[in-house]
């Protein structure tokens, strides 16, 4: 095959250099290799070259921008699992094929999940300020202290694939487990959790909440006032999903009154332009939305994606296809 036959791919991130360097060989693409910002007018523009995008959730695929692009694009492979950063229907109406990659940052989101609870639960951002800030606290056995996370009860939003493994994690802390899904799992997948058919009804036993759901309509600003009330006294809210799921204001008031004992955060609404209120409170653990951030994880979605659109120029259907 020549290099003017390949399959016209623009690369709309700076990727790992083992899918650069696949992506190079095998399709006529052009990659971010400055890892520069492009906007959406400027793909528009630049689109009508080239026949997929090959974009992550830090773009905004919206109906309006689906619409602008040229008859030429025909798939759009994004390097994540989640998908509400694209208007799916508008990419459908316009013949466009989507892809994602799930499977493969399972584990890695999982692993900061867990690492959202402990940190949280035992001070690691105030410890940590303490000891850069020489701010030792002075010889004390009753201050500062954190709270368990061995034996809590840890409710889990969404028992799909992250959130089996962080179930799983959980039980060697000897946890007891809740979770709340579309539907109840298997009793294999359960790992001796129960199963709450409504979200109310789960809250109470939840020490620990961690919202390992996607963003849909349904799921979003589902933690709000109401859900935050019925949760039991220094309960812990963990987030490793999408921002949008939880209302910032609710969460907010909730570490305020102290209704909240604490809260870890990978992702927010609106991110990197989060809250400021967050940065106020010693006892939020926040990282910069690191859930799939490790480098054989982003070299595996990396790989999955471009597996997704040799299937799709090979008149197949991609295999993570939407």
């Amino acid at each position: 095959m020549t290099q003017q036959a390949k399959p016209r791919i623009l690369v709309v991130h700076r990727l790992p250099a083992e899918v650069e360097t696949r992506l190079a060989r095998d399709f006529a693409a052009e990659l971010n290799s400055e890892d520069r910002q492009i906007g959406a007018a400027e793909i528009v523009s630049r689109a009508k070259d080239f026949d997929a995008l090959l974009i992550s959730s830090m773009f905004k695929c919206r109906a309006d921008v689906i619409n602008a692009l040229p008859a030429s694009i025909r798939m759009i492979a994004t390097f994540s699992v989640g998908t509400d950063h694209i208007d799916i229907p508008a990419a459908k109406a316009k013949g466009i094929a989507v892809s994602n990659t799930p499977d493969v940052l399972t584990d890695a989101t999982a692993d900061v999940t867990l690492l959202l609870m402990l940190g949280a639960a035992r001070g690691a951002s105030w410890g940590d300020r303490m000891v850069r800030g020489n701010r030792w606290p002075a010889p004390s056995l009753v201050s500062p202290l954190g709270l368990d996370v061995s034996g809590r009860r840890l409710g889990i939003l969404g028992m799909g694939r992250i959130g089996q493994a962080v179930a799983a994690r959980a039980c060697g802390f000897g946890m007891e487990l809740h979770y709340h899904s579309r539907k109840r799992l298997s009793a294999s997948l359960e790992q001796g959790g129960k199963f709450h058919a409504r979200f109310e009804d789960m809250l109470p036993h939840c020490d620990f909440l961690s919202i390992n759901c996607a963003s849909t309509p349904e799921t979003r600003g589902i933690v709000n006032v109401k859900s935050l009330s019925l949760l039991p006294p220094d309960a812990i809210l963990v987030n490793a999903a999408r921002g949008d799921i939880v209302d910032d204001d609710a969460v907010i008031a909730a570490l305020r009154s102290g209704k909240l004992a604490a809260a870890g955060l990978d992702v927010f609404k609106g991110e990197p332009n989060i809250d400021p209120r967050y940065r106020e409170f010693e006892n939020v653990f926040m990282l910069p939305h690191l859930g799939s951030a490790t480098r054989n994880t982003r070299i595996a979605m990396g790989m999955k994606a471009v597996d997704n659109l040799e299937d799709f120029f090979s008149e197949k259907n991609p295999r993570d296809g939407l």
